[in-house]
């Protein structure tokens, strides 16, 4: 079981540092904040995103992650947190990670890692037309009110924190509303790859 979270730690770590967050930030025009609150989410933390993205690369132990069925919570949690700090990823993420909550929530998709690059890929299909779109992100501390500490924080048993978990992928996507028709486009395809 411990290699199971140890290949989970890894793939946290990979999804925030495909490229490294602190250069995607200053590429984005966007000073980090080192101390206090993070400003993105509104976590209670003392070192600001750094320590919110800390929290977030070790995961929520809590739960086993060997267990298929819980893959989701993977899923969740790297769709709610890059969602909820979106000025440290490059701008097709969000594309990617709006559009999967969408069909999570919307179409009632059981995600499977198998689905990421058949999404991947049409993503890459629809931006080829769309390149300079963007999507309208809810501004800082706007973006749901559950981040990483109330998960660390408010669950003591693995139940709990899936719970918390959906609760909060939930509330970071809702806020994302204004974007749906834009990302169901992009379900719609990944939908008619998948029949």
């Amino acid at each position: 079981m411990k290699a199971k979270k140890l290949d989970l730690v890894t793939a946290f770590r990979f999804n925030v540092n495909v490229q490294n967050y602190i250069d995607l930030a200053k590429k984005n025009g966007v000073e980090l904040i080192d101390t206090g609150k993070c400003q993105f989410c509104g976590a209670n933390v003392k070192r600001g995103i750094h320590e919110c993205v800390e929290i977030f690369s070790v995961g929520f132990q809590e739960i086993d992650y060997s267990a298929t069925t819980n893959h989701k919570f993977i899923f969740l949690i790297a769709d709610a947190h890059t969602l909820q700090h979106p000025e440290i990823h490059g701008r097709w993420s969000n594309h990617f990670h709006l559009t999967r909550l969408h069909l999570v929530f919307e179409y009632k998709i059981k995600w499977q890692y198998q689905f990421s690059p058949v999404l991947s890929k049409c993503l890459n299909e629809y931006k080829t037309k769309k390149q300079d779109e963007y999507l309208a992100s809810p501004p800082p501390l706007k973006r749901g009110n559950l981040t990483t500490t109330d998960i660390k924080e408010k669950s003591d048993d693995a139940e709990e924190c899936k719970l918390i978990i959906e609760n909060w992928a939930k509330e970071v996507y809702e806020s994302w509303q204004v974007n749906y028709l834009t990302v169901n486009k992009i379900a719609q395809q990944f939908l008619e790859k998948n029949k």
